[in-house]
């Protein structure tokens, strides 16, 4: 079961209480992807809904009236309409689905007992089938959690099969009996994993679906065409045209009557068919009207080439805002503003909706990118270098259509092999690694994100930044199995391997090669990037084509190789065409990657590439070439990394009775959690008692201080602990330092105390600002340092180290985002560079690493559970070998307004600030 974050005393029930009317929570509104792609927005219903609820109900059918109410019931009475439309958001929750301005659907529990509450719905049947329902009870659900309630009730009639249908299918334990000709359904409501699991597959299948729409239009509107050479407008009509579009193309010109040949229309509402997909290029401020003229049209999605937007300040910013929940409220999905465009290659399709008059090659390869003057680059390079691609999208501000988005759908496009992306920022990483994650099981995904050491995000991209170290984001990509590259040129190098060699088994490589140099320096580049060289053949200068196959098929039939590197520098003269045969041959039949440099060329040259019987350019089998082995190499390496941990099991997440001394703990913790912050609603800093109460409900012991101010409390402090105590300064500023002159250890006597306090005294300065504390002396062990932390938008961040001023300086520092599977700790022990100190190292006893990981392990399922701890120190551990002490910690709670409801409910993101337009 995913545990529910804790949840502190709600202010609403406090006004409740107090016989105030309370405002709902802001965060249970918000826009949302139905089954179909198509979007609208979920709110709590108002007293000012009256009329809408009136309107909606007329266009019910009776069937639905009866199957929600029992009996006939054709009009709502203006005591019913009060009674609907009042509620009090605490015992009584209704939420309504709106599109277009109407009420389409409403959703509802009224509280019957402690803990119990009575659901409804009642869904317009021209939306029935859209998934609405399912939606409704989600964001039901994690609304009665918030206010407590742990069960859900309902009525249903036997043949109303339907909702009977959405409530078993919801991943929820239902029990059910007949009572009086009624089915009384009952489960309770807590986020199972198959409840998220159910939820996250729907959330895939809507998102693809959204995104299957631009990809696969039959129809094509240009709003913005013009007829001058040099414009926008005509770009893309002459892109769309030049691309071979198998759909109807439409142009949109108020002022002309054909432009290209083809008749132009006034506006989009007097063109005579569907129209499945608007490019629009008009100026910003007309962009809203064309947002409404295309709902009214019955368009799927936008694409704005617009600019004018975000990416020009606040004016821009608010226009933006305006743009997207305009777009969302009619139900429309949006990429751009300051959009480059969208490509499919496929024959069938073959759309260039785009600025770029290059229709790149059809290949295997998905790429997403943000900024539009690159993606002209990505494309061009794409074409050089002989790539080909499925489908390219360049989201610009990225104010709808996320990164997110395509990896929904490239995880069942069969046409998409590896998913290529140049990332600018990202707005939700949680949801990106959760779904990146599962993507890269099944293909390989390759990110190059900018701003990766300054976590700078571009203007035009409304998100919050990225609180946790640059290293946590890196971790991330890596648990997620994403191959992160530090440039476009490396992006391009591991793409061109992915998508035409098999994946290595493992680090050990061959040099089959002419050149003694190049070999040296293949050789000296796997081993930098931790590749092992089992075999180098130097060729002849002027080698055979024989001679070069059969050091290949060796190389290849060695059990002891998993990769090769080819090179070949041809003589004078020498046009090579032979030896690219056989490494076209080789290649094709390998069932081990094959990497050259050949001639010096980048990419797949042509003398390389094997035929595909998909329309590629280059097939499966084709042999990528580097113009520096390095490159081959280091491509290589990073392909090995990914190869490795597909084949590493996560491991499942660590279950509570592990993670906790007993299985009530993490509930103790989340009561007292809540009782600190109803005692301090603006956040506090834990004092030494609430602190270790804390940590023993997770299974950590953390040792007592006894703070002392004078030389006398300091002797009684150590005569209470029987001696053999530690008298130290914990004050901020020296509690790091790297002499360790604060700290006097073995104290046994009165004498020795009096020693100890009167050098400390010298040293650090006044009792009173030193923080003098006195400790239990601990057996000798490696001093480490676990923390996590919560993230606004990553969540939990867990992270470990030795402890130490030169390991703090070189930032040596392993990161995961929790919930940790049962190798992830394991991993973080071993990857700091540190990590031998833990393992003998000159001699020294080897600690219980067990130990350190089973505290690793706690501290993330901690701070999983515990969205309100903003953080935890656990600042001195001490490693020994038969065990481990904590001496030293620190928390601090802070209130969180909507602690991570977005995990349970499926809800499209905002920006700061968004708002929904009337």
């Amino acid at each position: 079961m995913t545990s529910q974050p804790d949840l502190p005393l709600d202010p609403v029930a406090v006004s409740v209480h107090l016989g105030e009317v309370p405002e709902a929570p802001r965060h249970w509104e918000s826009d949302v992807i139905l089954r179909d792609g198509s979007t609208a927005h979920i709110r709590p219903i108002t007293a000012d809904d009256a009329e809408l609820l009136v309107d909606f109900y007329a266009r019910v059918s009776d069937e639905s009236k009866y199957y929600r109410f029992f009996s006939p019931m054709p009009r709502l009475s203006e005591r019913d309409v009060a009674r609907f439309t009042q509620v009090d958001h605490v015992q009584r929750v209704a939420l309504v689905l709106i599109l277009q301005g109407r009420m389409i659907a409403v959703g509802r529990f009224d509280v019957v007992r402690d803990g119990e509450a009575e659901v409804a719905f009642l869904v317009e049947d021209a939306h029935q089938g859209r998934g609405i329902a399912q939606l409704l009870l989600e964001h039901l659900a994690q609304a009665a959690r918030e206010r407590e309630i742990d069960k859900f009730v309902a009525e249903v009639l036997p043949d109303n099969t339907r909702m009977i249908q959405i409530f078993r299918e919801a991943g929820y334990r239902v029990a059910s009996g007949y009572e009086d000709g009624v089915l009384a359904l009952e489960f309770p409501i807590d986020p199972t994993d198959t409840a998220i699991g159910i939820m996250q597959g729907r959330e895939h299948r809507a998102e693809s679906a959204s995104i299957h729409r631009f990809f696969n239009p039959t129809s094509v509107a240009i709003i913005g065409a013009s007829r001058r050479q040099d414009t926008i407008g005509q770009a893309l009509v002459r892109n769309l045209v030049n691309g071979d579009f198998t759909g109807r193309v439409y142009v949109v010109n108020p002022s002309a009557a054909a432009v290209s040949g083809m008749p132009a229309y006034k506006t989009v509402s007097e063109i005579p068919g569907d129209v499945d997909v608007a490019i629009v290029a008009v100026p910003a401020e007309a962009v809203q009207d064309v947002v409404l003229e295309c709902a009214a049209k019955g368009v799927h999605g936008l694409v704005v080439i617009s600019s004018g937007f975000a990416e020009t300040g606040e004016e821009g910013r608010h226009r933006q805002r305006r743009l997207v929940g305009l777009s969302r409220s009619y139900g429309l999905r949006l990429i751009g503003p300051n959009a480059l465009g969208i490509i499919n290659t496929d024959p069938s399709i073959s759309i260039n909706a785009s600025l770029s008059g290059l229709m790149p090659p059809r290949g295997r390869a998905g790429f997403f990118c943000q900024s539009g003057a690159l993606g002209s680059a990505i494309l061009e390079k794409v074409n050089n270098r002989g790539l080909g691609l499925s489908t390219f999208v360049s989201a610009g501000n990225r104010a709808d259509v996320s990164g997110n988005d395509l990896l929904q759908y490239w995880e069942e496009d069969e046409a998409t092999e590896v998913v290529m992306m140049y990332l600018e920022s990202i707005g939700n990483p949680r949801k990106f690694s959760r779904i990146a994650r599962r993507v890269s099981l099944r293909k390989p995904i390759i990110a190059v994100r900018s701003g990766r050491t300054t976590q700078g995000v571009p203007m035009g991209h409304a998100v919050r930044k990225i609180q946790a170290p640059p290293q946590a984001v890196d971790a991330m990509f890596r648990q997620a199995g994403v191959i992160q590259v530090d440039t476009l040129e490396d992006m391009f190098d591991v793409a061109q391997l992915v998508a035409h060699q098999p994946l290595p088994r493992g680090r050990r490589v061959a040099i089959v090669g002419n050149s003694d140099a190049l070999g040296l320096l293949a050789a000296d580049a796997a081993a930098a990037v931790g590749l092992v060289v089992n075999k180098a053949v130097a060729l002849d200068a002027e080698p055979t084509p024989e001679d070069f196959e059969d050091a290949l098929d060796d190389a290849i039939d060695d059990p002891e190789i998993d990769a090769v590197v080819a090179v070949y520098i041809p003589p004078l003269n020498v046009s090579g065409e032979d030896i690219a045969n056989v490494l076209a041959a080789v290649g094709e039949q390998s069932d081990k990657p094959l990497v050259s440099t050949f001639l010096g060329a980048e990419g797949v040259p042509e003398l390389l590439r094997v035929p595909d019987v998909a329309g590629s350019t280059a097939g499966r089998g084709s042999v990528p070439s580097y113009p520096a082995v390095e490159s081959a190499v280091r491509a290589l390496a990073r392909v090995v990394d990914y190869a490795v941990w597909l084949r590493t099991p996560g491991g499942a997440p660590v279950e509570p009775s592990e993670a906790a001394a007993d299985e009530a703990g993490p509930d103790r913790a989340k009561h007292l959690v809540n009782r600190l912050l109803l005692e301090h609603p603006d956040g506090v800093e834990l004092e030494q008692g609430e602190l270790s109460e804390l940590l023993a409900c997770y299974g950590i012991e953390l040792w007592s201080t006894h703070p002392v101010s004078t030389l006398r409390e300091a002797q009684a402090a150590g005569k209470r602990l029987g001696w053999d105590v530690v008298l130290k300064a914990t004050a901020e500023h020296l509690r790091e330092r790297p002499d360790l002159a604060h700290v006097w250890r073995n104290v046994d006597t009165t004498a020795e105390m009096r020693d100890a306090w009167n050098t400390l005294r010298d040293v650090v300065g006044s009792p009173e600002q030193a923080g003098f504390v006195v400790q239990k002396n601990a057996r000798p062990g490696v001093p480490i340092a676990i923390r996590s932390m919560e993230d606004p938008l990553f969540g939990p961040v867990v992270s470990f180290g030795i402890s130490g001023p030169i390991i703090e300086l070189l930032a040596d520092r392993s990161y995961r985002i929790p919930p940790l599977g049962e190798r992830d700790a394991a991993s973080m022990v071993r990857e700091v560079k540190s990590s031998p100190m833990l393992f003998g190292y000159r001699g020294s006893e080897v600690v219980d690493v067990s130990e350190v990981e089973r505290l690793i392990r706690q501290v993330a399922r901690l701070q999983n559970d515990l969205p309100h701890v903003s953080s935890l120190d656990l600042s001195l551990v001490l490693a020994g070998a038969h065990g481990s002490a904590v001496l030293g910690a620190g928390a601090r709670l802070d209130p969180v307004s909507d602690a991570r409801s977005d995990w349970f409910v499926r809800r499209m993101p905002s920006a700061p600030g968004d708002t929904i337009p009337d």
